[in-house]
């Protein structure tokens, strides 16, 4: 059954953009009250991790046209993203691992690009630069 009430094209991406804002307005909050972070030598590794998860579900959902996926992984994001104090100010000591956080936090829209590669939001450099950030981050996690 279609999902009717889901928006599509680019009204899509602009909620999906929305709710981006939103997670990072979650992430800042989130930091106010951060529990203890995880030792950030292991963020590379978990975040390979995370993305070995994610990334065959993505091309499931992208395959399938299934826009209502991404929802759920912007969540999902939101929690791996507060489980390690992304934002920089929270933890700096993830700024070492710049090619990491990127790849975690372009996944959802180089798969929305996949599902509608017209939209203003899919610059022709973001899949080139995820896979080149992806592919840093696992090389820096099987270092350590």
């Amino acid at each position: 059954m279609p999902y009717r009430h889901l928006p599509t094209g680019s009204a899509f991406f602009l909620s999906f953009r929305r709710a981006c804002v939103g997670a990072s307005l979650a992430l800042v909050a989130a930091a106010a009250f951060a529990q203890p972070q995880p030792d950030p030598a292991g963020f590379p590794m978990d975040s390979v991790g995370y993305l070995n998860e994610e990334l065959p579900r993505m091309e499931a959902a992208v395959a399938a046209k299934d826009r209502s996926f991404f929802l759920g992984a912007m969540t999902r994001m939101v929690q791996f993203s507060e489980r390690w104090g992304f934002k920089v100010k929270a933890n700096p000591e993830l700024a070492a691992y710049p090619m990491c956080t990127a790849a975690v936090m372009d996944y959802a829209v180089v798969g929305m690009c996949k599902l509608n590669p017209a939209d203003d939001v899919c610059e022709p450099g973001l899949a080139p630069r995820f896979d080149a950030n992806l592919k840093r981050c696992r090389e820096l996690a099987a270092q350590k």
